[in-house]
């Protein structure tokens, strides 16, 4: 056998394979008490996260969430801190400007040291 009869064969075979699969999907998609059965199972996993969170918060721990909004607000902060450091810079060369104009502006302010 040479060897595009083989990749032939493979690909039938894969084709076969990706229809059979899609086919039971679309069975169990169709299926009311497959979807009754993910419906209960989604329930459960949410209930189970909500008493996994409630165990949490009763043992003064934070969740993740908390831990999340907690790292957003910190991000917040921190820009607010880095634009109030930002001003404050200007600010100081400015005053320092301001100073050397009035120092070179007065009489005799070479004189002075």
């Amino acid at each position: 056998m040479d060897e595009s009869g083989g990749e032939g064969i493979r690909d039938r075979i894969s084709s076969r394979g990706e229809g059979a699969l899609g086919d039971l999907a679309q069975l169990l998609v169709d299926n009311p008490w497959m979807n009754q059965a993910l419906q209960v199972a989604f329930g459960a996993r949410e209930r189970a996260s909500q008493a996994g969170a409630s165990a949490i918060r009763n043992l003064n721990l934070p969740t993740s969430n908390d831990v999340e909004r907690l790292a957003r607000r910190l991000r917040a902060v921190s820009e607010r801190l880095e634009t109030v450091e930002d001003t404050l810079d200007r600010l100081t060369r400015e005053v320092a400007e301001l100073r050397r104009e009035r120092d070179s502006s007065r009489p005799g302010a070479s004189s002075q040291g």
